[in-house]
């Protein structure tokens, strides 16, 4: 089981779990150890898991929706090449910890509004002092609006506050300023979670429609057929996506993940219309089952 280096400023769990418990300006943090990995930890948000960090091997991605994000990691560049990459939700840092192991050299930004979880994070799960990772503290979309013009190969927006993607965060505005940001053949990801009827992930397919012309959405299965309540990564970009070979990673996933693209992506679309900022809301809260 995994020891936290400090104490300090937090409480530890109850019942000898060796966590940690702290406020932070969105909720109760918990730091939980791994009882599977030595130096892993999983941060929840007033119970809800948001993040999984392995300090010995930060290429190890526990959660599925992170494992399909590194995917597009993977696949935004050749092995290896160093890469620029701006993270909008910082969380525990996972995705940036796996760019700087699998892509040395690589330049970061996290945008991350919770300033106090920012120095929980820093504090207890530390960064590797030689990965060129730069966290600011500021809402995510006024952070994407600093940064230079095609700038990223990258743009992950992974941004939930009380389990919600917040409203600002979901329209065509704030996409063309992604848009803006990334380069000609970069990519944009997006974590996006929803359930039955899964009216928001249409809409946000047929908002990301209207700025990239190149879209993918990869899902459990049963997410997409609006089962259940889960997380769908949407990739998009100006140029075409490696569909086959993230179809490839997906089905090989512990938890297989099917690829929707082109026609049938269209198809499962709908009639959805994009989401502007005068009727942007918040994506929808999951069920308490969820977090059981």
């Amino acid at each position: 089981m995994g020891r936290s280096k400090s104490g300090r400023g937090g409480r530890r769990g109850q019942e000898g779990s060796g966590g940690v418990v702290e406020p932070v300006d969105g909720g109760l943090a918990e730091l939980m150890p791994d009882r599977d990995r030595a130096r892993a930890w999983t941060l929840l948000i007033d119970g809800a898991p948001q993040s999984h960090v392995d300090l010995d091997d930060p290429a190890y991605l526990g959660f599925e929706y992170q494992r399909r994000l590194g995917h597009v990691i993977d696949l935004v560049a050749p092995p290896g090449r160093p890469v620029h990459v701006v993270h909008l939700g910082g969380g525990a840092l996972t995705l940036a910890r796996y760019v700087a192991a699998t892509r040395p050299r690589s330049t970061q930004q996290a945008v991350e509004r919770d300033a106090a979880l920012v120095r929980l994070v820093r504090r207890e799960l530390p960064l590797d002092p030689n990965a060129r990772i730069r966290v600011r503290s500021t809402d995510a979309r006024e952070g994407l609006a600093k940064v230079p013009d095609d700038w990223a190969d990258l743009v992950i927006a992974d941004v939930f506050s009380g389990a919600r993607t917040p409203a600002h965060l979901t329209s065509v505005e704030f996409l063309g300023d992604v848009c803006r940001v990334v380069r000609a053949d970069g990519l944009y990801a997006a974590n996006l979670a929803d359930g039955p009827p899964l009216a928001h992930l249409r809409g946000q397919i047929a908002t990301a429609a209207s700025v990239f012309p190149e879209l993918a959405l990869v899902a459990d299965p049963t997410v997409l057929r609006g089962k259940r309540f889960g997380n769908a990564v949407l990739v998009a970009s100006g140029r075409p996506l490696p569909v086959a070979e993230l179809t490839r990673r997906a089905a090989s996933d512990p938890h297989p993940g099917r690829v929707e693209h082109g026609r049938a992506l269209a198809d499962f679309t709908g009639g959805a219309v994009p989401v502007t900022d005068a009727a942007a809301v918040a994506s929808p809260a999951p069920p308490p089952s969820v977090f059981r």
